[in-house]
């Protein structure tokens, strides 16, 4: 039977200035039925179909029980035409991740009959796929269903659905299902392959269906996927056991799970057959690839050797954890061919203190030593990273500490943030003691060195030639074309529209803060496997 009391990990600390306890006040509920499993309450004034509820405390597990993994996926036949001369649309928040899972679930779109549009007023459902890693990416969701509520009223055959990692809070889905109560439909990170079913039960018993597993689900193969463009998504592995005392991903996301080895260059073969030009290959930590297999000794540098055989120019990875990068890892991208020279490796702080608050398992000499041996390595490397400032405790001091580590590290982009609380998360019990115009203060002088590391770095480039991926018009200038470098550098060039989708050989010639700009010498020849 489903609890309908408030749960007591969701009670917030004595430090947090929202009170999430609240949106767990079910006393106003009537349990309606109890039926297999499925409990039906009523809320408000609308029934809601309760599959299975997010639990902290059951996220918090990490079970012994073996993962399954499931080849037989298919949409059952009675459900390949439910979306007939229906439409689709996909809000997608948060990490590529969130992307790769956008892709499966639009591919499961297409099986039952729906086409896209990116019209809100044509959509007969509109999905909005969630982050919860940062509380502002929440309150963008949550603004966002404010607006939709205005649809929903216009057009109440319109199915609601959210779903993602906010679904795996039991903060949020309390709060939804007490403040809108219009929506129709909750699903988490671990079912998305339920997705036809549940849109089957939201349409035909007009209840808000609820299934969020806690417990995280077996690996499903041979979902379908929609992608676009020249650049494919590889998931090779779910989940995080890292637990980073600020990351609520390790909860939402489970434990960590790797596909097999020969699933993931199955589908690497099948992109290139296809003619795709870059894949990413995701994970949470996807360094930590293979530590959970007990059958055979295989690693994310064995994983990585295997692919750069595969006829598909340029092969690149994220996210890194630098607790597990490891020297065959270095080895294996050192010899280069399809592996770029592009590196994403969250670094968060530059205080080894901080670092220990974090849980993040290295200290800050054991970083700049794995920088330096990928740098000595590969010369020509480009490192990326992600940091937090403001994190509980973090003074002055320790905050120079990131900013000389920065500055030694030579990064010449970041992804930068100020520390927010995530319920659920053991810092969120800590003393946030940083004043807010602090934390401000640091993010733009930080911001400022990044930039103009960014700068140094891309002025150095002038005049040398690079190999650039054109993957379309410019957003500000449609007659400039847009691309990458192997380094992941944005470039903007004239030529026609016809390259979009090939290679092409530029100078550089002009630097600017965020990309560069080149003059093309000659298209380069398609590699790609026809």
């Amino acid at each position: 039977m489903t609890k309908l009391t408030r749960s007591t990990d969701a009670t917030p600390s004595a430090n947090n200035e929202k009170d999430y306890s609240k949106y767990f006040d079910f006393s106003d509920a009537k349990i309606v039925s109890e039926v297999d499993g499925t409990t039906t309450v009523r809320i408000k004034g609308r029934n809601i179909q309760l599959n299975s509820a997010p639990s902290y405390k059951d996220e918090k597990k990490r079970g012994k029980e073996e993962i399954q993994v499931h080849y037989d996926f298919s949409i059952p036949e009675e459900l390949r035409t439910m979306g007939i001369g229906k439409h689709y649309l996909i809000q997608t928040y948060g990490c590529q991740m969130n992307e790769h899972d956008t892709e499966v679930m639009k591919g499961m779109f297409e099986e039952m009959g729906y086409t896209a549009t990116a019209d809100r007023k044509q959509a007969d459902v509109i999905l909005l796929n969630t982050c919860a890693i940062r509380e502002n990416a929440e309150d963008k969701v949550f603004g966002e269903l404010g607006h939709l509520k205005v649809l929903k009223t216009e057009n109440p055959d319109l199915i609601l659905g959210v779903c993602g990692c906010m679904s795996q809070e039991e903060s949020v889905v309390g709060r939804i299902l007490q403040k809108h109560s219009f929506v129709d439909v909750i699903f988490g990170t671990h079912n998305i392959h339920r997705l036809p079913h549940l849109l089957k039960n939201a349409y035909f018993s007009k209840e808000l269906v609820v299934e969020v597993w806690s417990k995280e689900g077996d690996i499903i193969e041979n979902m379908p996927k929609k992608r676009d463009g020249m650049r494919a998504w590889v998931n090779i592995m779910y989940g995080c056991d890292k637990f980073c005392t600020y990351c609520i991903v390790p909860y939402t996301r489970g434990k960590e799970r790797s596909r097999k080895p020969e699933d993931v260059i199955a589908e690497v073969r099948e992109l290139a057959r296809q003619g795709y030009k870059e894949i990413t290959l995701l994970g949470q930590n996807v360094n930590a690839y293979g530590k959970d297999f007990e059958d055979m000794t295989y690693r994310f540098g064995d994983l990585m050797s295997a692919i750069s055989k595969i006829d598909i120019p340029r092969v690149r990875f994220t996210t890194s954890h630098p607790r597990d990068f490891d020297d065959h890892l270095i080895e294996v991208l050192s010899g280069r061919g399809n592996l770029v020279e592009h590196i994403h490796l969250p670094v968060q702080s530059g205080s080894t203190e901080v670092l220990k608050r974090m849980s993040r398992k290295y200290s800050r000499e054991m970083y700049l030593e794995l920088a330096a041996k990928i740098k000595r390595a590969i010369p020509d490397a480009v490192l990326t990273t992600d940091i937090i400032v403001g994190f509980p405790g973090e003074t002055d001091e320790q905050f120079e500490e990131t900013m000389t580590l920065v500055k030694e590290v030579e990064f010449e982009f970041a992804y930068s943030f100020i520390y927010s609380p995530r319920e659920g998360t053991p810092a969120a019990g800590m003393e946030d003691n940083v004043p807010l115009e602090t934390k401000k203060r640091r993010l733009q002088r930080l911001n400022d060195l990044i930039a103009a590391l960014g700068r140094e770095k891309n002025e150095a480039m002038r005049g040398k030639l690079v190999e650039v991926l054109i993957e379309g018009e410019s957003k500000n200038n449609s007659n400039v074309l847009a691309g990458r470098t192997r380094t992941n550098k944005l470039v903007h060039l004239e030529g026609p529209k016809e390259w979009i989708g090939t290679f092409v050989q530029a100078r550089v010639t002009d630097a600017q803060t965020w990309y560069i700009k080149a003059e093309p010498i000659g298209s380069a020849l398609d590699e790609a496997v026809s």
